[in-house]
């Protein structure tokens, strides 16, 4: 692959220390990007995509040296860690990224035969506009991966998916994507994942990653960009065989309150019917974002519920002066 076909990075942050990431070593690994490319796509909380074509002209180097530049600076600067995913289009950058060690590099090639390797075993949800109810559609039809889909006539695409949906799927699944990075474009949503060492039986672990994520989230949305508070939240699992399930719900009344996240999730997760399933991670995703002034919250007459408020507002301002790791509950530190 030429360099001049990998024009596309897709960065996925992590602090070196292990804790969440901060808003300012946010915006500083951002500000670095933008030194190099003028083409940079915010994807909040953590992740960030930028088109380096002319950089690599201007710098006379190949995107994984480049890379490796931006991952030495964001960890010298910033304490960030970072991996990247490399490929001719946003799409596949993400898709990359996603497969990245921490640290590393994933270059996806621009040859048409890399690219169909790259995406044929992936499961639908991978292409961009495939959400939940379209991989389902499409799963109904046996066209649960990439490669299937890609084998799939076009007209039974348009058939199943609607003329623009259905050539949309279609050009994606041929590792086509003609969507531009947009620069101050940001990402309606935050994401947290747990990954299991092995693959995980026991649901009570199921349980306490999930424990896990929405505290994680819930500090994600009170904390960063003056507050925020979400409308919808999707659970997604991996299992062993490979295989993909996401189940979404819209909550009653937009929150960024953990405990009531965690409900959700556990719900969530109860729906699925994991009883014997082997789980390799889970992620949860809250979506819908707005800023919390403009979120209207029903009072509670529950002086527990209240309780817990004041106590996730007192454990994020301890968290925001000593670290993530300063304080924890005891079910996560068991």
């Amino acid at each position: 692959m030429s360099a001049a076909a990998r024009t596309v990075m897709c960065l996925r942050l992590r602090p070196a220390d292990g804790g969440p990431l901060g808003a300012r070593e946010y915006a500083g690994v951002l500000a670095l990007l933008g030194g190099i490319t003028p083409a940079v796509q915010a994807l909040p909380p953590d992740a960030a995509l930028a088109d380096v074509r002319g950089a690599l002209r201007y710098f006379g180097c190949d995107a994984v040296r480049l890379a490796a530049l931006v991952r030495v600076r964001a960890l010298a600067l910033y304490g960030v860690d970072a991996a990247v995913g490399v490929a001719g289009n946003p799409m596949l950058a993400r898709a990359a990224v996603r497969e990245a060690a921490p640290g590393a590099t994933l270059v996806v090639p621009g040859e048409a035969s890399a690219v169909r390797e790259f995406l044929v075993d992936k499961p639908v949800v991978t292409l961009d506009g495939v959400g939940p109810k379209a991989a389902r559609t499409l799963c109904s039809y046996g066209l649960d991966s990439v490669g299937r889909v890609a084998a799939a006539p076009p007209a039974a695409l348009r058939r199943i998916l609607g003329a623009r949906l259905g050539r949309e799927v279609h050009e994606r699944a041929l590792g086509i994507d003609r969507t531009p990075v947009r620069p101050g474009a940001a990402a309606r949503a935050v994401a947290a994942e747990r990954s299991f060492e092995r693959d995980e039986l026991d649901p009570v672990r199921h349980r306490r990653a999930l424990l896990a994520l929405t505290e994680e989230l819930g500090a994600k949305l009170r904390t960063q960009g003056g507050g925020q508070v979400c409308r919808g939240l999707a659970l997604t699992v991996r299992c062993a065989d490979r295989t993909t399930l996401t189940r979404t719900r819209t909550l009653a009344e937009p929150t960024a309150h953990s405990a009531a996240l965690t409900a959700v999730a556990y719900a969530l997760y109860e729906g699925l019917g994991l009883q014997r399933a082997r789980v390799r991670a889970l992620s949860l995703r809250a979506e819908e974002l707005l800023p919390a002034e403009r979120a209207a919250r029903q009072l509670s007459l529950d002086p527990e519920d209240e309780k817990a408020r004041r106590l996730e507002a007192v454990t994020d301002r301890v968290r925001a002066r000593f670290g993530h790791r300063a304080i924890a509950r005891g079910t996560l530190a068991a």
